[in-house]
């Protein structure tokens, strides 16, 4: 049986969708043939008349047409005045039509970070919200309680954009009854239970304190320039864009772009700290323990770290 699949876009730029068509280990098409995923629509792929649509859409909500997997990409938008119609398909809010869907799916999957939190159209006055989270807080669309008929909540993949391959992997996971594990914020472990700091080329210098304060250097960009990627957890460093980089790896700072709280309401290339201590550390970092470390891995760097500038 083929794996019908549906994917709405709601407040979103199109950047997961643009994500998506750069899978090529498989392609995007060997992957869905693969897996026999049948994408009934997607609002930039398909070619469907209006009639089609309107006759699709209903067919799925009546129950007549089987469907086993909901994606919605971008914030669900309330606005104005919780009427949706801000944002709208056939005249009608989207987002009653995104409400009647999910509860016909037997998998609904939140395809990046403004679908799984809010995002960025959270911070607007648009009324946006995530499908079962708004930002940090559980509830979001859907309501705190909401299961798919597969008796499972949504499952958030976040990113701004969300790896092709992370996309790919969970349908793969999913056509073949396997349940990956969620975490607090319903975000699948395999691909979320890790910080992207792992991985991370720059590693070295970070436990070394090795500090950049400007663009172009190999040294940490954690303490200086508002690296998230210690307090962030994600596979960019594991899962390399176009096989090949990340923001780390070409010199830019992570920008956390994963976490319910995305975007930060600060700057995104500065780090927050009192006296040159940063106010978040990472994970499991205590305060005292890192002030003394502070003060040790100054005095034991190898000097092959500090002559690390490029152009030396």
């Amino acid at each position: 049986m083929p794996l019908t699949l549906l994917w709405m876009q709601c407040g979103a730029c199109s950047g997961d969708s643009m994500s998506l068509l750069n899978a090529d280990s498989p392609g995007l098409l060997e992957a869905f043939g693969n897996l026999g995923v049948e994408v009934l629509w997607h609002p930039s792929l398909s070619a469907y008349t209006p009639a089609d649509r309107r006759r699709l859409f209903a067919d799925l909500q009546s129950g007549s047409r089987q469907l086993d997997v909901l994606c919605v990409e971008g914030a669900v938008i309330r606005g104005p005045s919780g009427t949706g119609m801000y944002d709208t398909v056939e005249q009608r809010p989207k987002k009653d039509l995104v409400s009647a869907l999910a509860r016909r799916a037997r998998f609904v999957v939140a395809i990046g970070t403004c679908a799984s939190f809010g995002g960025i159209a959270a911070a607007g006055d648009v009324e946006a919200t995530g499908l079962q989270f708004h930002k940090e807080e559980k509830g979001g669309f859907l309501g705190r309680d909401f299961l798919s008929r597969s008796g499972l909540p949504v499952i958030n993949l976040a990113g701004c954009a969300v790896h092709c391959d992370v996309v790919i992997g969970a349908l793969t996971a999913l056509k073949n009854g396997i349940v990956p594990d969620l975490d607090a914020y319903q975000r699948p472990v395999p691909w979320y239970g890790c910080t992207v700091h792992q991985g991370c080329t720059r590693n070295e210098y970070h436990e070394y304190r090795v500090e950049e304060k400007d663009f172009g250097e190999r040294g940490c960009l954690f303490f200086n320039m508002g690296c998230q990627g210690p307090l962030t957890l994600g596979s960019c460093n594991r899962q390399l864009w176009n096989g090949r980089s990340s923001k780390t790896r070409v010199g830019v700072p992570c920008h956390g772009c994963t976490t319910p709280a995305f975007p930060r309401p600060y700057p995104f290339f500065q780090t927050r700290n009192i006296e040159g201590i940063p106010l978040d550390l990472p994970d499991g970092v205590k305060r005292a323990h890192y002030m003394v470390y502070k003060g040790m891995a100054a005095v034991a760097t190898p000097q092959r770290l500090k002559d690390r500038k490029t152009g030396v």
